[in-house]
């Protein structure tokens, strides 16, 4: 029987994707790291085992019909868990909020704020004291009438409408309506109402053109289409809308992302005219605290906040609000997020610091006799952020809690009360615990891959630094934190952009100079607003590829095989074959989007919603492809004693081995083994990915591409998610592209990265307003040295 007492957390039998009947022992009440390489099972163990077991033990208390609102992780594979309290997760997942969730609704920090406005504000004499309602603009009290609260309006004009206005209506003038048979039939619909569609556009009279791209009138009239030969038209009843109905219609409600993107450009967005992009209505901007209105201060970067808060006079109410506010607000600065303003969409936020939003909130919630499981905390953090996430790693552990960190951070690690390392490989050649217990007890471990860049010191550098073979100059940056910077960005080498975070790195990097590199390749004018005066020295760049984290797609159907091109390939194979050809197979049969091949039953899905009366709706294994996404004609055809179905479930490193002579499959394989994703399965659904895992594929699928000249990569971050080891895999595949004569560029924090970058770029000193200059560039050594430099003291230290 289960001990309420049990010291331990004490896993029987995992057996979670690839762990092999694990049994593993974790003390409570501490600090405990789970690590090992990328797909060794860490996760599977930290969340798969043990917040998933966590999680079916609440469900089971919780009454059948409140399961149902709820997403339920499902039971693990595994014998047994004693010693298991109830379970917090905060993981790395990207936002899917809309623009009306903020910094300030993730933290709920936005709440007590509109509360001290609401009781401690100055009001204009003879105005009503207002609800703390009415200053969100999110209410319908609080939110301005114009733009319902979103701060920004969607506007079109005939000039983006109809960009080329010598052409007719029939010739395309209307280059907002849409193409094929729709933009047609709208086309024919104008012409039976009367108006002149082979004419100029400029030469029809100027209420027309008014009427035809923005009335808001949808008259339905009779359409007789123009005969053609050989094909029977009958007359239809046919709808009219204006361009700038379509517009708005498809940009607010189309569910294509290409559709919604193509509509954008014929929109200008701009400040709210009534609001003028507060978002609030008059009576809540009148009121003010501390002589600012609540729109001017949830604009206000964190630190700018608290120190208004502390300077901030007023009555008692003022003082008991201020007094719960303040210790929330620097929870959140503590955490290296003090260059956020609360009014900072989520969806703009990174993994990394959404999951560090997320962990502010939980250190005051009060919460103790729970275990926290945690996904990387440290990701996105400079090496001198992170000494603050580990007081507040420390600060949850000592309120009485346990907190479990899948972690790759050496610093992190070593820092752990305890140690559990997941190995020693990556699949199939992980799946074991090679260690549990102290963090030094991992030196007698050979096995660990871990062990070696845990005790083993500085690694070695590289070949000496290669020299540039030209110069990319932007002169004048200014975009959001970075005002008026000149950079210099050499070419054919490996460069680093460093800097603590919120010093501009991602806004100079990925935004400004990928931007202007890309529009310079393309021979575009980057027009009067473009965010520097002047580039320099670009000619040399024919081509610019952006690898960032991104998924590789949104549902279950798109998957590592799908996504680098190879899949199509295996389908021709598998037309190829006698039994095939015999019964009249083409490569489009072994597709599971396509009907004729794949299972009806879940339409190639391999499983399907199960209904349940007063239950919740579950997925389970489809009752006729058992999971297979194709009909049993189809899994009837084999190549090589494999089906189209036991391909996908092949593990990239076992595929190689399998296709090792059809070389368009080897090379694209031999690729994704290059950058370490040996034991991902060709069929892994896109969704299950980690961004790591995603950029990594993206930056597979470039390198299995003929080499088409000077290309310049640009990288967010690429080692987020990666451990040492793999860390060492990626950078010889960056080099790799130096070598070729290409140039790369990333964002980085991993000082391994850093050290053996070429050339250093170092932003700062500091993040939000106190960020976005320039503090030191050069040789990794020369910027080791740097005055003012927050990372010179970490690039020491990996320099050796």
């Amino acid at each position: 029987m289960e001990s309420p007492h049990d010291p331990c957390v004490r896993v029987r039998g995992a057996r979670e994707n690839n762990l092999r009947d694990v049994d593993v022992d974790v003390p409570r009440d501490v600090l405990a790291v789970f690590t090992g390489v990328s797909g060794s099972g860490k996760s599977s163990l930290a969340f798969g085992t043990i917040y998933a077991e966590a999680q079916r033990r609440y469900f089971e208390s919780v009454a059948p019909y409140a399961r149902r609102l709820i997403h339920q992780v499902g039971a693990p594979h595994v014998g047994e868990i004693t010693g298991l309290p109830p379970a917090v997760s905060l993981q790395q997942r990207r936002s899917a909020g809309s623009s009306r969730s903020s910094v300030g609704t993730v933290t709920t920090i936005s709440n007590l704020l509109r509360m001290l406005w609401s009781r401690a504000g100055t009001y204009p004499e003879g105005a009503e004291r207002l609800d703390s309602d009415s200053f969100s603009p999110n209410t319908a009290v609080g939110a301005c009438p114009a733009c319902h609260g979103l701060g920004r309006v969607h506007r079109t004009t005939e000039e983006l409408l109809v960009p080329d206005p010598s052409l007719t209506i029939r010739e395309g003038a209307i280059a907002a309506w849409p193409g094929a048979w729709q933009g047609k039939n709208l086309r024919d619909v104008l012409d039976a109402l009367g108006y002149d569609v082979d004419r100029p556009w400029r030469e029809l009279d100027p209420a027309d053109r008014e009427w035809i791209l923005f009335t808001e009138e949808t008259p339905t009239v009779t359409v007789e289409p123009v005969r053609e030969a050989g094909r029977v038209q009958r007359p239809y009843q046919g709808t009219y809308q204006s361009a700038r109905r379509y517009v708005l219609k498809t940009f607010a409600d189309s569910k294509s992302d290409a559709l919604r993107a193509k509509a954008a450009r014929f929109l200008a967005s701009e400040p709210c005219p009534v609001c003028h992009g507060t978002r609030l209505k008059p009576e809540a901007l009148a009121v003010t605290f501390a002589g600012r209105t609540i729109a001017e201060t949830v604009r206000l970067p964190l630190t700018a906040l608290a120190a208004m808060l502390r300077e901030a006079g007023g009555g008692n109410t003022a003082r008991v609000l201020v007094e719960d506010l303040l210790p929330r607000v620097e929870t959140v600065i503590g955490l290296g997020l003090g260059y956020l303003s609360l009014d900072r969409a989520t969806p703009t936020l990174s993994a990394g610091e959404l999951q560090r939003l997320r962990l502010a909130s939980q250190l005051r919630s009060g919460l103790f006799g729970v275990v926290y499981v945690l996904d990387e905390p440290s990701a996105g953090l400079h090496p001198a952020d992170t000494e603050a996430l580990l007081d507040v790693l420390h600060g949850l552990k000592q309120a009485g809690n346990s907190v479990f960190v899948v972690e790759h951070h050496l610093t992190v690690m070593r820092h752990a009360d305890w140690l559990v390392d997941v190995g020693p490989g990556a699949g199939e050649h992980g799946g074991e615990v090679l260690h549990s217990g102290p963090v030094g007890g991992l030196q007698e471990v050979t096995a660990s891959v871990t062990r070696d860049y845990l005790f083993g010191g500085p690694r070695p550098r590289p070949a000496p630094p290669r020299e540039p073979t030209g110069w990319v100059r932007l002169r004048g940056v200014r975009k959001h934190n970075i005002e008026g910077v000149d950079v210099r960005v050499p070419l054919g080498v490996l460069t680093a952009v460093t800097g603590v975070s919120g010093s501009g790195k991602s806004t100079l990097v990925p935004d400004v100079l990928a931007g202007a590199l890309d529009a310079r390749a393309r021979g575009e004018d980057p027009g009067p607003d473009a965010p520097y005066t002047a580039l320099e020295g670009a000619e040399g760049v024919q081509r610019v590829v952006r690898v960032d984290q991104r998924p590789i797609g949104r549902t279950p159907r798109s998957n590592l095989a799908t996504y680098t091109g190879l899949f199509d390939t295996v389908r021709k194979v598998f037309a190829a074959t006698d039994e095939a050809k015999a019964r009249g197979y083409g490569a489009g049969r072994f597709s599971f989007n396509n009907s004729g091949g794949r299972c009806e039953t879940c339409q190639g899905e391999g499983f399907v919603s199960v209904e349940l009366l007063f239950l919740p709706s579950t997925y389970a294994p489809c009752p006729d492809c058992h999971g297979a996404r194709y009909n049993p004609d189809t899994l009837a055809v084999r190549y090589r004693g494999r089906n189209i179905a036991d391909v996908l479930g092949l593990t990239v490193e076992s595929a190689a081995d399998f296709f090792a002579d059809v070389p368009a499959v080897a090379r694209s394989l031999r690729t994704l083994l290059d950058v370490g994703l040996g034991y991902l399965r060709l069929g892994q659904p896109a969704t299950e990915l980690s961004g790591g895992e995603a950029q990594r594929i993206k930056l597979a699928t470039e390198l299995q591409r003929v080499h088409r000249g000077h290309t310049a990569y640009i990288l967010d971050e690429p080692t987020t998610g990666l451990h040492p080891a793999d860390v060492d895999v990626l950078l010889r595949q960056l080099n790799r592209l130096v070598d070729a004569g290409d140039t790369v560029v990333v964002v980085e924090h991993d000082m391994a990265v850093v050290a053996s970058a070429d050339w250093v770029v170092d932003l700062g000193p500091g993040g939000g307003d106190r960020g976005g200059h320039l503090v030191a560039e050069g040789r990794p050594e020369d910027v080791a040295k740097a005055e003012g430099s927050r990372t010179a003291a970490y690039l020491r230290a990996a320099l050796g």
